[in-house]
């Protein structure tokens, strides 16, 4: 089983906290999988919707393939994702109830099949940001500091 992760939504993890993630599949064209096989798909303002009973990809945008015809995709338009209608009822069930989001984190071909990973999140405030930032700055100083003394110290 090979995994080839083609796109991360970085973005995510600085503005949510994330609960639990779901792997899912998603309805694409032939020119749609060919340009994510190149990497060309950007998540930055992509989000997770319910609706018509299932769960639907909104601006994921996945640029046109340069090869395809003139019956090319539409780079913007929502795709479908597939899941299993108990898993669509939880996730659909929380997102009503406990005001979580659902936010894309992970586009990846999984044994030739495009794959995303959904998560089930929370808006972070601002102050559980700049925690977050000071955290992560601390940890790089103490790694710079570790790094130095052992580089010192032979």
């Amino acid at each position: 089983m090979t995994i080839k992760t083609i796109a991360t939504n970085r973005k995510a993890y600085h503005e949510y906290h994330i609960m639990e993630t779901v792997e899912a599949g998603i309805v694409l064209t032939g020119s749609e999988i060919k340009s994510i096989r190149a990497g060309n798909i950007s998540m930055g303002d992509a989000y997770v919707r319910p609706d018509q009973g299932g769960l639907w990809l909104i601006n994921a945008h996945i640029a046109r393939y340069d090869a395809a015809s003139y019956l090319g995709h539409d780079p913007i338009r929502p795709r479908k994702l597939l899941l299993h209608r108990k898993q669509i009822r939880e996730l659909m069930g929380q997102t009503r109830e406990k005001g979580f989001t659902l936010i894309p984190i992970r586009l990846y071909i999984k044994d030739s099949y495009a794959k995303l990973e959904i998560a089930l999140a929370k808006g972070k405030k601002l102050y559980d940001k700049r925690e977050t930032i000071t955290q992560r700055e601390t940890k790089r100083n103490l790694d710079r500091v570790i790094k130095t003394r052992t580089i010192k110290g032979k």
